[in-house]
């Protein structure tokens, strides 16, 4: 039984503040001794980062579109494993799911997956009495979403507190806290959202504080605890990363030690399956360039016998000793063009890497690393396509079919996965292309050259832990 308390922090749409006040949540309750688990609905790589920040812990995804709706419940006992209290924020508006199919992805569908009880958060800034009808239709919508309470948020003054205050008396749901608004809360945005933790650590430790010491002096955080331990318990177990992959083997996977950045202290050697002696090293890109991934896909590596190394193509010349595959997953690399192509000595190894045949897979931001170039700047030159920005958003949910057999699946296999960005790769698919899309529209995208894999699609590797057992298979020879 799933038996953690828990809260999901919801909105009527997107600009509302849930980031502000689901993550100055997690660092205020943090800051009182609780250990908090921080989750995010959705495909979201950005406030996770955030979340890590407030809670010590990593900032775990729930996403029943590329998951699907059966493992909503086991990965957020997994993340939430040993912890006193679990916030969910929510995405977009609390009733707004995959497009086009009702409520699937919602963070309504999650919150009842979780059985968890939801605090609204509300943009008051232009309404007073009309509050009450506002959070009285959000309440009354579907009646198996517990709305347990309602933070209003960029609060005028005292008087406006006191006017909506009073309407929402009428509602029956309780007020839990009043917000107002805040300099010091600000997170700055650019083509893609917030600015990653990892590009401006230190005004990102300020920003988390200003939002904690926020949350703490205008919200009743003993309502708020007492709320989340009032949500029932959730049938099931917690995921495990060497369970799902233990089938790749014909049993199930002692869970070896967490990655290590490279020159950091060596940590234990990981347990790798029973007649697989030898741990391949997999580098994984990060850094500032390179802040997108899912901390299960590095779990599910490791999982499945993967020595896991860290590395940064900012400021490494030089892939980590004994290397025997890449995974370059997504991020900021139009932002750091320019010392990416200066870093001449790492593009070549990761190319050298590739031409001899070693796995490479990559995606969004991987893959125009592994262009011929990026902006005009020269990148690795493993792919002959350039990419380059554009005013143009592709964002969205994607239902894919591999067209290839290649490192992460067999030619066949569907795969969900979401695409988000601002840039464009001519040729958009190579000669084997990666994916067959089927959902928006029919399309091929992506590259399969050899044992690289490179394309726009993100994807949960949990969905299909098979993907990283494939992987490592290849990287063993």
């Amino acid at each position: 039984m799933v038996n953690v308390p828990r809260l999901v922090i919801a909105a009527p749409s997107s600009g509302s503040g849930k980031t502000t006040v689901a993550t100055g949540l997690m660092a205020a309750f943090a800051a009182r001794g609780l250990a908090v688990s921080g989750h995010k609905v959705g495909p979201d790589y950005i406030d996770p980062g955030f979340h890590t920040l407030a809670t010590g812990r990593p900032g775990r995804n729930l996403d029943a579109y590329m998951c699907g709706p059966e493992l909503i419940a086991p990965l957020f006992a997994h993340g939430a494993r040993g912890c006193g209290l679990a916030v969910v924020e929510g995405v977009m508006g609390l009733y707004d799911g995959a497009s086009g199919l009702g409520e699937l992805a919602s963070t309504a569908h999650v919150a009842k997956l979780l059985r968890a009880p939801v605090v609204l958060v509300v943009d008051a800034s232009s309404q007073s009495r009309s509050v009450a009808a506002l959070v009285h239709g959000f309440a009354s919508w579907d009646t198996e979403v517990r709305i347990g309470g309602v933070i209003l948020n960029k609060v005028g003054s005292d008087r406006h507190e006191a006017l909506l205050r009073e309407a929402l008396e009428e509602s029956g749901v309780p007020v839990l806290g009043a917000l107002r608004r805040a300099e010091g809360v600000s997170v700055p945005s650019r083509h893609l959202g917030l600015v990653p933790v990892a590009e401006r650590r230190s005004d990102a430790v300020a920003a988390v504080a200003a939002m904690a010491g926020q949350v703490a002096a205008g919200c009743d955080l003993e309502g708020l605890l007492a709320l989340a331990r009032s949500a029932p318990a959730v049938p099931g177990a917690g995921w495990s990363a060497g369970e799902a992959v233990g089938g790749a083997f014909g049993g199930s996977v002692p869970l070896p030690a967490p990655s290590r950045n490279r020159g950091s202290a060596p940590d234990p050697a990981p347990q790798a399956p029973e007649g697989l002696t030898n741990a391949p090293v997999v580098a994984v890109a990060g850094g500032a360039a390179f802040t997108f991934s899912y901390a299960e896909n590095t779990e599910l590596l490791a999982a499945a016998g993967a020595d896991v190394v860290s590395f940064d193509p900012l400021h490494d010349e030089a892939l980590p000793l004994g290397t025997r595959g890449v995974v370059i997953g997504g991020g900021f690399p139009e932002v750091y063009a320019p010392e990416l192509s200066a870093n001449e000595a790492l593009r070549k190894a990761v190319a050298e890497l590739a031409l001899s045949g070693a796995p490479v897979a990559a995606e969004c931001a991987g893959l125009l690393y592994l262009g011929r170039s990026l902006d005009g700047l020269p990148m690795c030159g493993v792919l002959d396509a350039e990419a380059r920005m554009t005013k143009r958003l592709t964002l969205g949910y994607r239902d894919a079919v591999a067209l290839t057999d290649n490192v992460l699946a067999p030619a066949g296999a569907r795969m969900r996965g979401h695409e988000f960005h601002r840039t464009v790769i001519e040729p958009g698919a190579g000669d084997e292309p990666a994916w067959g899309m089927h959902r928006p529209e029919r399309r091929v995208e992506g590259f399969v050259r050899g044992n690289v894999h490179a394309s726009y699609l993100h994807t949960h590797w949990a969905a299909s832990p098979g993907t990283a057992a494939r992987f490592v298979e290849r990287c063993r020879g």
